[in-house]
């Protein structure tokens, strides 16, 4: 069963949205007060956080950027109002998605199955994508993808974390922490080489996705679609 992590100062609003997640199958917990969320999550890890943005004592932005400091739980963020600036912010801090106040429930909850399926390979997807670590190997449906160390590293942190979206400047500071002279473009020449090498495979280089002014993810549901 899967555990959610409701995080809303209105009750009224948690009260409705905890009666749809259980009601779905799902065990829930209710935080009110921004300042116990990220220890809860550290301890509990939970498998996806509902989260409002404006919280006493802590907002959600602050929670968010703290939980991806140690977790990639999928987090969907909750907001009275969010422009198209708003939403690529919370996108590049961590977020996977966003909803506006007034919202449905019901829709709330579609939307969470939707970005567990994402998040949750099935074991056959498991066994088509093997990544190596201690060797530096990767293979796709046992044929062997050939990246250098660089692209080695970006297909690994985008491949641990299956549709979390990370900013160019999230990348380059994984794989390079001292680039205080190094433009984030040159990730972008890197995944063009990425998406080459897994085109020359067989497969769609949509495996490495990219989410318009925010960044890159995997998509584990391209490798679905190509084997199916």
């Amino acid at each position: 069963m899967h555990h959610i992590l409701v995080v809303e100062d209105d009750f009224d609003i948690a009260e409705q949205v905890l009666l749809f997640f259980k009601a779905s199958g799902f065990q829930t917990t209710h935080i009110a007060d921004g300042a116990q969320v990220v220890p809860w999550v550290r301890d509990n890890q939970p498998d996806a956080i509902v989260m409002d943005i404006m919280l006493p004592n802590q907002d959600g932005v602050e929670c968010m950027k703290q939980i991806r400091e140690f977790s990639m739980v999928p987090i969907v963020m909750v907001t009275a109002k969010v422009t198209e600036a708003d939403r690529l912010k919370g996108l590049e801090f961590g977020a996977d998605d966003y909803v506006c106040k007034p919202f449905s429930a019901a829709e709330l909850v579609m939307r969470i199955k939707a970005i567990l399926r994402r998040c949750t390979p099935t074991p056959a997807t498991l066994h088509k994508v093997v990544v190596d670590e201690s060797q530096l190997a990767i293979t796709i449906c046992n044929k062997s993808l050939s990246l250098t160390k660089v692209e080695f590293d970006i297909f690994a942190l985008l491949f641990n974390a299956p549709s979390r979206v990370f900013s160019r400047q999230q990348v380059l500071d994984h794989i390079q922490p001292d680039n205080f002279d190094i433009s984030d473009r040159v990730i972008d020449s890197h995944i063009k080489n990425i998406r080459k090498k897994v085109k020359q495979l067989g497969f769609s280089a949509k495996l490495i996705g990219s989410v318009y002014g925010a960044g890159y993810r995997y998509d584990a549901q391209q490798l679905e679609d190509d084997t199916n």
